[in-house]
């Protein structure tokens, strides 16, 4: 039977909610997966670190307040949050990253993600910056140590898009994907459709824990940038950057845009998408689009995310789920940690 040391590196709320599946599930992975998981560090800018090679206990990290310095409260621990030495020190087979994500250059994550791809050591990450902007780097640097590189959870969450297009339709020829990739901007659409306006749309998801207190990123589309460029480069092979995606967003739609829409038997959605052309290239863009109600994605309401490849042999194949919450990106990494252990376990 195997057992993984890992080493969370951020212990927001994805992280913790990983510490709590592995506190419910590790006895049951055991079984069914043929592997469980001990915790040998955890680092966090806001609540320092600990090391603890024999392991630490998931239900105590779980439990552990949010207060600056926090891990100082537990043996061993300490208010400062010594990044390097979690990650290259802590005897970690496997760091988990989910820190925040830094859309200008992907810091201090990508960082976080070399030094442990550097010393042989496995990524599983949740966090779009070092995919979208460093993701060829990072690849070939996790190539040449040995190490596995893994980011199912950059794109939609829990909704394994990224792993169902490269392996389940492998040899189906995906020519494109257009998604709605972003469950904050499709909730503020979903509410606008009920009668809200704009900003009381924002208001309600900032609220309910969808938007953040600056909704920028998710309203003009900056978010779906990121992922689209990882699901370009990941399936079409594409070598796009940030600035090569057009990009804008849904805060010049008005409620009066809404009600046409409805009435038209249509519905406004942000689509992120990118295609093959003719001659090979790939374009890509994220912007506002009416969507007759026959479309596989006008449907798709609340904070749900979805995607549609064009396939050459399938036609299109539509996935849709959750794209946000604080297990279901933990399931993320898990299905990263399985995908490892099928290719590098022990």
């Amino acid at each position: 039977m195997t057992e993984y040391k890992i080493a969370l590196v951020g212990f927001g709320g994805v992280n913790r909610g990983f510490a709590q599946l592995v506190a419910d599930r590790n006895a049951e992975w055991k079984e069914s997966l043929g592997f469980t998981i001990k915790i040998v560090g955890v680092t966090d800018l806001f609540l320092g670190s600990i090391v603890a090679k024999n392991g630490l206990d998931a239900k105590q990290l779980v439990a552990l307040p949010v207060e600056k310095g926090a891990f100082a409260q537990l043996p061993g621990g300490n208010a400062e949050a010594f990044n390097e030495t979690v990650i290259k020190h802590s005897g970690a087979d496997m760091i988990a990253e989910a820190t925040f994500t830094n859309p200008v250059d992907g810091e201090p994550a990508t960082t976080f993600c070399r030094w442990a791809l550097e010393s042989g050591i496995h990524v599983v990450t949740t966090n779009k910056g070092p995919i979208a902007l460093h993701g060829a780097e990072l690849k070939d640097l996790a190539r040449r140590n040995g190490a596995a590189f893994e980011y199912e959870g950059s794109v939609m969450s829990g909704t394994p898009v990224i792993r169902l297009a490269r392996q389940a339709m492998a040899g189906a020829e995906v020519q494109g994907f257009e998604g709605i990739l972003n469950g904050t901007s499709n909730y503020v659409l979903t509410r606008m459709k009920d009668g809200l306006t704009f900003n009381d749309a924002v208001a309600q998801a900032q609220q309910l824990g969808y938007a953040e207190a600056d909704p920028t990123a998710d309203v003009e589309g900056f978010d779906v940038r990121l992922k689209v460029v990882i699901l370009a480069n990941e399936l079409l092979n594409a070598r796009l950057s940030v600035s090569d995606v057009a990009c804008s967003g849904i805060s010049s739609i008005s409620p009066e845009d809404i009600a046409q829409a409805s009435a038209n038997g249509a519905s406004w959605k942000l689509i992120g998408s990118a295609n093959r052309e003719v001659d090979g290239s790939v374009r890509a863009s994220v912007e506002a689009r009416l969507l007759p109600n026959s479309h596989p994605l006008a449907g798709i309401s609340g904070a749900t995310n979805a995607v549609s490849f064009n396939t050459a042999l399938l036609g299109a194949v539509t996935v849709s789920g959750p794209g946000a919450g604080r297990i279901e990106t933990a399931f993320a990494l898990l299905s990263d940690i399985i995908a490892i252990h099928t290719t590098h376990g022990k």
